[in-house]
Formats: structure tokens, C-alpha cells, sequence
């Protein structure tokens, strides 16, 4: 029993690891500290799903997720077939993370065109489930047409459920309506709890109960007795997925009542001016968007996120440049333990 009230996840941040070994230890650890989940980003370097069998075949409790894998780089089919094998694998431990990943990723990674992403998104989830449901699969969509096959193995009775990453109304909405969990990333409570009306309104539309999805907002955490490393580094990171990370996170933080603040931060990247997309972080924006400072001020951070109505845990990210003393400190002070 940790000392707190919120269940917490862990996400490992798989490029300050130089070995799977590395990735597994800190799984390990997250297990001992009482974490209820542990999951890790796949962009371009490890993959995931061979990274978290590993994982999953080194703990013994904790829940396996990934954030998250993309439409654009693995066929509906072959994410089902994923899904099932690491059920199996994790002793049913795991759940499937989904999302539209981003243009970058998808056109330059990929080779993919970031076309009707949040179409792709929906019939990727249709599709899953059609494999799921362990007989011939037939889809004719818009995106894709597919049929003549089944699944060869039995599948079980409640196959991993499908957690959607996303921040527009419209993706938010889709993911209540066809999914079974919300992971959001860099929004303020007030944002969370103005987003949370697209969830249910989904919900609705799919005759589902919101009470059944899992709500898992990832927010970045850095807690360290050097109070003001801990807040410089968290703002530098923030500033810069806000910036220079992709498209939406900075539209989604706009969105929320802090348009002046991403225009100059997004500014400050145009002339590659990493300490002035930091300075245009005000405190007060840092601290409705991440767990940074003293432990007890991330402690207090955590359980703010966590009281939102409709959160069910929160996803601790850590901060770039953290060490693995800093991460074990951070993981003390959000468990209690």
C-alpha cells in the first residue's frame, strides 16, 4: 500500500537507458515502489513491444503499457496479434496504447502520408476488435479493406483493453465513444476537467458507461531537495514539448487559455533559443502542468491531478536530464515509500 491516495503509473524514459537490462531494473524497481503500471514511448529507437516482453517476463505484477504505438507504423492486425501475444506474455498484464503519433513520425519514420489520422485511429480500433473477437475478420472502411482470414489462436475471454493518447475534443471524443482508457499528456487540471465533457460525450454516443474507461493523465515529475534544478529542468522540458515537439501539444496548452505563452515559446525555437523558450514558462503555468520542486510540493502536485473527477491514476513521466538518484528520489516522493 503506498502513501497515497491516487494510484500511480511510472514511464520509463528508455533513451537514459543503454541496455534492455537497463529498462528491465527500472521496471523492477517501479514494481517494488508500489507503481501500479510501467510504460515507455516508441519513436525511433527501441521497439517496444520486444522491449516490454522483456519487461513483462522480469516483473511479476505490475501492469505493461506502451505510449504509444502508432496506426502509421504497424497494420490493425498485426497491433491485435501484438496485443494478444503480450497478454500472453505478461500473464494478461498488459494494455494496448494507441495513438496518431505525429506527422514527423509518421512521414519520415514511417513513410507514411499523416492523412485522416483520426479516421485511421478509429478503424485501427474497429479492427482490433474484430480480431478480438476471434473469428473471420471483414472490414471494408475508408482507410482500410481487409478479409478472408481469421485469428489462429484462441483468444481470451477479456483481451487487453485499448488506451487512446489524445488532446483535441474530436480525438477525446473518439476515444470515449471506442476505447476503454484516456492517456492525456500536458494538461492543467482545469484543461483535464474541461476535456473530460469530450470523453463522456463520446461514451454517450457509443452507449458505454465513462465510469469503465481508465483515465491516466501523464504528468512530467521531477522532486528533488534542490528545489530550483528540479524546476529549471521540468520548465526546460515542458517549454520544450510545448515548442519544438511536434504540432499539438503546443495547440492543445493553447487551447487552454495560454495562447500568448506557446506563441512566444514556439518564437524562442524558431531562432533553436532553448533558454528563452524556458524563460517564456511562467510558474504558474509550470505548475499546472508538472510535478516539479521539494518532494512534498510534488506530492501535493500529484494528488491535485489525481482529485480531477474521472482520473483513475496518473501517469509520472520523468524529466530529461534526471539522474537515476533523482529518479529514485522522484519515485519516493509520489508513492510515499
Amino acid at each position: 500500500m503506498t502513501g497515497h491516495d491516487v494510484p500511480v503509473d511510472l514511464v520509463l524514459m528508455v533513451s537514459d537507458h543503454d541496455s534492455l537490462d537497463g529498462i528491465a531494473d527500472q521496471a523492477q524497481l517501479a514494481e517494488e515502489h508500489g507503481f501500479e503500471r510501467v510504460s515507455a514511448g516508441e519513436t525511433t529507437g527501441w521497439d517496444m513491444v520486444s522491449t516490454f516482453a522483456v519487461v513483462g517476463e522480469r516483473t511479476d505484477s505490475i501492469g505493461i503499457s506502451n505510449d504509444v504505438l502508432s496506426p502509421f507504423g504497424r497494420a490493425p492486425t498485426v497491433l491485435a496479434q501484438t496485443a494478444l501475444t503480450m497478454h500472453e506474455a505478461t500473464g494478461g498484464r498488459f494494455r494496448l496504447g494507441l495513438g496518431t503519433s505525429s506527422p514527423a513520425i509518421a512521414e519520415r519514420w514511417h513513410g507514411a502520408e499523416f492523412d485522416r489520422p483520426l479516421r485511421r485511429l478509429r478503424e485501427t480500433i474497429d479492427i482490433v476488435r474484430e480480431v478480438y473477437e476471434g473469428g473471420r475478420v471483414e472490414y471494408d472502411g475508408d482507410i482500410f479493406e481487409l478479409g478472408g482470414l481469421s485469428y489462429e489462436r484462441d483468444v481470451p475471454e477479456t483481451p487487453p483493453p485499448i488506451d487512446v493518447a489524445a488532446l483535441g475534443p474530436k480525438a477525446v471524443e473518439l476515444t470515449g465513444r471506442f476505447a476503454d482508457g484516456w492517456v492525456p499528456q500536458l494538461f492543467t487540471p482545469d484543461g483535464l476537467g474541461d476535456r473530460m465533457e469530450d470523453l463522456h460525450r463520446g461514451a454517450g454516443l457509443g452507449d458505454r458507461d465513462p465510469e469503465g474507461l481508465r483515465v491516466a493523465p501523464l504528468v512530467r515529475c521531477f522532486a528533488s531537495e534542490d528545489r530550483d534544478r528540479a524546476r529549471e529542468t521540468t520548465r526546460s522540458m515542458v517549454a520544450f514539448l510545448m515548442g519544438a515537439y511536434g504540432p499539438f501539444y503546443g495547440k492543445s496548452v493553447a487551447q487552454q487559455g495560454y495562447e500568448d505563452v506557446v506563441e512566444e515559446v514556439r518564437a524562442a525555437w524558431e531562432e533553436r533559443d532553448t533558454d528563452a523558450m524556458a524563460a517564456a514558462l511562467p510558474d504558474e503555468l509550470l505548475d499546472d502542468l508538472a510535478a516539479c520542486g521539494t518532494p512534498e510540493e510534488v506530492h501535493e502536485q500529484i494528488e491535485r491531478f489525481g482529485a480531477v473527477d474521472g482520473v483513475d491514476a496518473v501517469r509520472v513521466g520523468f524529466v530529461r536530464g534526471m539522474s537515476q538518484d533523482d529518479k529514485e528520489a522522484t519515485m519516493r516522493a509520489v508513492t510515499g515509500h
